[in-house]
């Protein structure tokens, strides 16, 4: 029994510490719309990657090659447009010519509407044929979003147009592509935060309960507090990478409102995104905070921001006077990039409604059904079963003529602790069904975190 606990242990310690990599397998049907990686950096302005085409006009049917080239590059997204309309849905679909560099992705659950890249090795070169269907616009251009490195990122770096025989002459569009990134005013926190309205004016979440971020580098801490209809979030906590919070519906991890603050390079970023299962979480548009601002001291990031109570045109937030699971998570970070976290995630004990009455509570990394699950795991296979085979073993001739009820002492002692083993094992296995409300199979394939 010992040697498989150790290997699930060590399988687990190894999922949790494997660093997080942004897609190098190239799978980023996400991106179809945006074309924008989740680097959590602004792209490049100047392009030094081309696209040229085998034929400047077409007719529905044609099949074109597309050519994507220039310095070496690691990662690349490729779209045709209208190019009248560049923010509008892919158009056509792509044939492979080599498939060990390049690969289909399914936008709009239609196969073929982009390529993508299929590892991360280095690449000068990229060929594909575009396949133009029946009801193509009068112009078309193509569109690649470029890897070099985490850092270094193109978007959307256009082709020539291609245009259909006798099309009405191409107009440039007053607008060729959405804003790629926001600049938003960030400020720095002059002092730390303070737990002194904690379940006066703030909702707090504390780890240990009574702790003060004010003078205790060591408190994680969480605090909400409503004005009208937003609510500024205050975040902190020890770590040299990243601290996040999210809200779930449950207490298992996936489809939450989550918000990080990442460390690089002596500035805090701050950035709200989704979870979706236990995956990398997704980056949103920060466009939908305000007053942000952070300050980095004694090993700690510390960062605030506000946010509107509801957000009715923007997917994945939620609306915060409902009641949630709160997680705050910390972990590493790395050239922007995040790592898992290395521990388990500090829940919420209930759900709350950040925006209620003001309240000061705790939380958990860990649920009392899986430390009960422990506990009497321990107790059964290091105690009961243990002293069950010693009583058998030793006890046998030193007990050789004591009888209880009938029968030898040591086989009843033995037997009562052999029952009591067999009893708090089926408790201890039943429990992780108790806490996750029934038989999972994402948790089975251990994806969590």
């Amino acid at each position: 029994m010992a040697a498989p606990q150790f290997t699930l242990h060590v399988l687990l310690v190894a999922l949790l510490t494997c660093p997080v990599t942004t897609y190098p397998n190239g799978r980023v049907p996400m991106a179809c719309s945006g074309m924008i990686p989740q680097h959590n950096h602004s792209p490049q302005s100047e392009p030094v990657h081309q696209i040229t085409v085998s034929q400047t006009t077409f007719k529905p049917g044609d099949r074109i090659k597309v050519t994507l080239s220039g310095p070496p590059f690691r990662g690349f997204l490729l779209e045709a447009r209208d190019a009248e309309d560049l923010s509008g849905s892919p158009i056509g679909s792509f044939t492979l010519i080599d498939s060990e560099e390049s690969q289909l992705l399914t936008c709009d659950d239609v196969q073929g509407l982009a390529v993508s890249h299929t590892s991360s090795s280095k690449k000068t070169e990229i060929k594909v044929y575009w396949n133009a269907p029946r009801s193509s616009p009068y112009h078309i251009r193509f569109l690649a979003t470029v890897v070099e490195k985490y850092k270094i990122y193109w978007v959307k770096i256009p082709s020539p147009v291609i245009s259909q025989p006798n099309a009405p002459p191409f107009t440039t569009p007053t607008a060729t592509t959405e804003p790629l990134t926001t600049t938003l005013p960030v400020s720095h926190l002059t002092k730390p935060f303070s737990a002194s309205e904690c379940g006066n004016k703030k909702f707090c979440v504390r780890s240990p309960l009574n702790c003060n971020p004010e003078n205790e580098p060591a408190c994680v801490f969480l605090s909400f507090t409503r004005d009208n209809q937003s609510v500024m979030v205050e975040m902190s906590g020890p770590s040299d990478g990243y601290v996040s919070f999210a809200f779930s519906h449950d207490q298992w991890m996936g489809d939450d409102d989550a918000y990080l603050c990442i460390h690089e390079d002596q500035t805090v970023y701050i950035q709200p995104s989704h979870l979706t299962g236990r995956s990398y979480p997704v980056m949103d548009s920060r466009g939908t905070l305000e007053d942000m601002a952070w300050r980095l001291a004694d090993g700690v990031i510390q960062c605030s921001f506000r946010r509107n109570i509801t957000l009715p045109e923007v997917k994945n937030r939620f609306v915060l006077n409902e009641s949630y699971y709160i997680f705050f998570a910390e972990g590493a970070a790395h050239d922007g990039r995040i790592f898992r976290h290395s521990q388990q995630p500090l829940i919420t004990y209930e759900k709350y409604d950040v925006t209620g009455p003001p309240k000061n509570v705790g939380g958990s990394r860990s649920s009392p059904l899986l430390k009960a699950h422990g506990a009497l795991m321990f107790v059964a296979w290091m105690t009961t079963v243990s002293i069950g085979v010693l009583v058998a073993r030793f006890f046998r001739s030193v007990w050789s003529k004591a009888f209880i009820l009938g029968e030898a002492a040591w086989f009843q002692v033995h037997r009562t602790l052999m029952v009591a083993t067999s009893v708090l094992t089926c408790i201890a296995f039943v429990l992780p069904f108790v806490y996750r409300g029934g038989w999972s199979r994402i948790a089975v394939m251990l994806r969590g975190g």
